[in-house]
């Protein structure tokens, strides 16, 4: 699955994507930036049950996962009775991703069902000063 960039969530508009996990796996949505100061903001719901969610930062492709710097440690999220929301501040050029984790459930599939945005930092450049 190729990382998705900043353009292609720019691109997503308002529909909600949906990410299949199979029982005792688990999914990722891979993020590719290259500017920072950027705000990555999701939205997610899973059906059924809870989903554990988790978020890392990954300088490039070849940094090996256990060098990732954990941005959101692993947590547990009642999603399937509220909507979860959250966001990470882009400090650093690299690959953001978010973990669906689903290998505690040794027999129940979920489906995950997000959004993600992407915000640029508005910078005042003074221009409407008179």
């Amino acid at each position: 699955k190729l990382p998705l960039t900043v353009e292609e969530i720019l691109n997503f508009g308002e529909s909600n994507r949906e990410l299949f996990i199979k029982s005792s796996t688990y999914g990722i949505i891979p993020i590719t930036v290259t500017e920072m100061g950027l705000t990555i903001s999701w939205i997610f719901s899973s059906d059924p049950k809870s989903i554990s969610f988790s978020v890392v930062f990954q300088e490039s492709e070849d940094t090996p996962l256990d060098q990732c710097k954990v941005l959101i440690p692993m947590t547990r999220c009642n999603s399937h009775k509220e909507t979860i929301r959250g966001q990470v501040k882009v400090r650093n050029a690299g690959i953001y991703t978010l973990i669906f984790d689903n290998t505690f459930s040794r027999f129940v599939s979920k489906r995950v069902f997000y959004h993600l945005t992407v915000e640029r930092p508005v910078i005042y450049d003074g221009s409407d000063f008179p």
